[in-house]
């Protein structure tokens, strides 16, 4: 194995983080998903985000 592949699956943001064999991170991305507020109280996101 050369390098191992951590992703992070969160409520607001995906993150990937790629680690060498020393567990040392190679290289890391985020992506936020927008949220919206309908009503107060209330918070969506929407599916094909």
């Amino acid at each position: 194995m050369t390098h191992i592949l951590a992703i992070d699956q969160g409520t607001t943001s995906s993150r990937a983080v790629i680690f060498d064999t020393g567990l040392n991170p190679v290289a890391a991305a985020q992506k936020e998903f927008p949220q919206h507020f309908p009503s107060s109280g209330w918070v969506e996101h929407d599916a094909s985000d």
